[in-house]
């Protein structure tokens, strides 16, 4: 599939990344998104813009991965004016890799279905500086042979992914491990804000509980930030990252099944709000706790 054409509709931190990686795998790659400054830089990396999501297809993109940010934003995609449904020739696949509302991608599958247009539910598992470095994996679900004929554009931008099973199965996994990544998070900065209140630097607290069976990846991931106290450049946004919290809170009050853990977590980011971090890596919930804290660092 080298050289096949593939669409990207939405070049946000991971929609950018994705699609720089898949330039570098040898693949042809069409992007659209709402900002047309986020195009121009597609094109600058080698890739080449298109106007609306049709014509994306008129392009020759059979293949389209979506990272889009709302449900509003796929709704428009698929039945917007000049959305795929205008355009996407039958037997096209969308790889829909957003953290949506599960009933708002099936909503998607049955508008395409119609078209002869297959929908795959396959979310990312990682940050958008995971990203960068093609450090991501795929919960793919939805028809097997599809997955499998997209299988070389997982690889073109991801490190691993995984069959899951039926249409859904993808997002039902991707909440599991956002609840998990949300959790880790705030044990992170928690262990780190009691650590530098014993007197402890950030410096060695991160060097020696990342050799130990006290680390997670969240801590090598999001650790070198909390050192720092840095959290400007955002690989996750705590604004974005809210959403993510309401659609796993959602989905498990659905289920009736308890998330105590993940509920005293979500508190954190909430505060974060509250500071004015919105636009802040959600490591940010580090300087949370300090100031709940009362540590002032050396």
């Amino acid at each position: 599939m080298a050289h096949e054409t593939v669409g990207v509709l939405g070049l946000g931190i991971m929609g950018t990344a994705v699609s720089r990686n898949l330039i570098k795998a040898g693949f042809r790659v069409v992007g659209y998104d709402v900002l047309p400054e986020r195009i121009g830089e597609l094109v600058a990396a080698g890739g080449e813009g298109a106007s609306s999501p049709g014509a994306l297809a008129a392009a020759g993109a059979r293949t389209i991965v979506a990272l889009l940010p709302s449900v509003a934003a796929l709704q428009d995609v698929v039945g917007g004016e000049q959305g795929l449904l205008q355009a996407l020739r039958a037997g096209s696949v969308l790889i829909e890799c957003s953290t949506l509302p599960l009933t708002a991608k099936e909503e998607a599958r049955a508008a395409l279905a119609d078209a002869g247009i297959t929908v795959l539910d396959c979310p990312l598992s990682g940050t958008g500086a995971q990203a960068v470095t093609r450090d991501l994996a795929v919960y793919a679900s939805g028809e097997r042979a599809a997955c499998e004929r997209c299988r070389p554009v997982f690889d073109g931008f991801a490190r691993s992914s995984h069959y899951t099973g039926p249409f859904g199965n993808g997002t039902r996994m991707k909440l599991v491990a956002n609840l998990l990544v949300s959790i880790h998070n705030a044990a992170a900065a928690e262990a780190f804000v009691l650590g530098m209140k014993a007197g402890l630097t950030p410096e060695m607290i991160y060097e020696v509980i990342g050799a130990g069976a006290g680390t997670s990846r969240m801590f090598e991931v999001r650790g070198p930030m909390m050192v720092e106290a840095r959290y400007d450049e955002a690989a996750m946004k705590i604004d974005v990252w809210q959403k993510d919290v309401q659609i796993i809170t959602d989905y498990a009050r659905e289920l009736a099944c308890p998330t105590p853990l993940f509920a005293a977590a979500a508190q954190l980011y909430t505060a974060a709000l509250a500071q004015g971090r919105a636009k802040q890596d959600t490591a940010s919930i580090c300087a949370v706790l300090e100031e709940m804290a009362r540590l002032a660092r050396r």
